[in-house]
């Protein structure tokens, strides 16, 4: 019989806590596996790392599950950038750590410039630390392009530096090394990716995530212009775009290997109640409302609410069938998510919002549909639920 259902694994927190496989994560991958290794049901491992390639996530997946895992299996927090062609002729300033620029071009861009490039070309802007300010007055920059966009691939390792220069090419638009004149708003586009305040590595306690550096690059923004930063996009976990994309991959995958029946049910398994719990129920009540023509469900109607991420779903659904119902949201207690037997529901319900500004706050999207302890047992669950045997 062939599957009906699709899952979307988180991986850090669930699968892996920084190198380490967690123990569960072998056991599921045996139940999901046929005799030949072979996946018996469509797989989507959706994390919102992107300072690595896809072809190195799937080596490093593959290595930690004991199975074959393909890059298109991947979905990094950048890979949907994809979809926004509209500004793949630009010269876009990149951020972030890993391989930035070769992750762009992959991505369909064909101008970039790093911060370091930016850093060396105008040596003036990045004065925090001491022992890099230049001992002598360089000779003025000629023949830098002009920056026309900017990619926030994910936490970049100086933060004062990218702080610094990003706040620099906004209120250059896009000439750092220019006197500042008027302050240009709207601002160069922004694209960005990863909004986890916080995420779970070995140490016991969870680490700052991208969207802290995005909420230090927004408050440095207003505090200096009084007017809000605005993004052209935000991606990655919880972004509708995401889950639309990770449903056109599990589509394609069911396709491929022949499976006829169409996808219906979508389980996430995640760690972190304000990504994965909140992704997967912000894109379910996206499934419910797109019936009902209400693209935007859950997020706040305003011109900095991501509006493009609607459109985006919207040429994303020409693309794939409409057959998916829900995506339901698993949670288990290998990450950042520990449940606490001795507190009582309600206590646990009143927690602070660690999700981005630009997505309004809804208590009820924290709520898990169902809480395990983790992901050999979320599999069990969706079996169990889907008479799989």
């Amino acid at each position: 019989q062939p599957p009906a259902f699709g899952f979307l694994f988180d991986v850090d927190g669930v699968l892996v806590r920084g190198s380490q496989p967690v123990p569960a994560a072998r056991r599921a991958f045996q139940r999901l596996a046929g005799g030949g290794g072979r996946l018996r049901v469509p797989v989507v491992f959706l994390t919102n790392a992107g300072n690595c390639l896809r072809s190195a996530k799937a080596r490093e997946l593959s290595q930690a599950l004991g199975l074959q895992v393909s890059p298109e299996q991947v979905i990094l927090s950048h890979s949907p950038l994809q979809l926004f062609s509209q500004f793949h002729q630009r010269c876009m300033l990149v951020a972030g750590q890993g391989p930035v620029v070769e992750n762009a071009y992959n991505l369909g861009f064909k101008h970039v410039v790093t911060i370091e490039a930016l850093r060396k070309a105008y040596p003036l802007l990045d004065m925090v630390d001491l022992s890099r300010r230049p001992k002598e007055l360089p000779p003025p920059t000629t023949g830098f392009p002009t920056i026309e966009g900017v990619i926030l691939f994910g936490e970049p390792v100086r933060w004062e530096t990218s702080l610094q220069l990003i706040a620099d090419v906004l209120l250059s638009n896009g000439n750092p090394g220019a006197e500042l004149q008027d302050v240009p708003y709207p601002h160069l586009p922004i694209l960005a990716c990863n909004m986890d305040l916080l995420w779970m590595a070995e140490a016991k306690m969870p680490r700052f995530g991208h969207g802290t550096f995005l909420l230090c690059l927004e408050s440095i923004y207003k505090k200096v212009t009084g007017r809000e930063l605005k993004y052209e996009a935000l991606i990655g976990k919880p972004s509708p775009v995401t889950y639309r994309y990770a449903q056109y991959l599990i589509q394609q995958q069911a396709e491929k290997q022949g499976w006829k029946a169409p996808i219906q049910r979508l389980y996430a398994v995640g760690d972190n109640p304000m990504s994965d719990v909140y992704g997967a129920n912000l894109y379910n009540s996206y499934l419910k409302s797109a019936q009902q023509n209400q693209v935007q469900a859950g997020l706040k109607r305003s011109p900095q609410a991501g509006s493009p991420q609607a459109e985006v779903s919207l040429e994303l659904r020409s693309d794939c069938s409409s057959s998916v119902e829900s995506c339901e949201s698993i949670l288990v207690c290998t990450g950042v998510y520990r449940h606490n037997s001795d507190l009582p529901k309600k206590a646990e319900a009143c927690t602070v919002f660690h999700g981005h500004r630009d997505f309004c706050f809804d208590p009820s999207l924290l709520e898990a549909s169902y809480i395990v302890q983790d992901v050999d047992d979320a599999v069990q669950l969706a079996f169990k639920k889907e008479n799989w045997s």
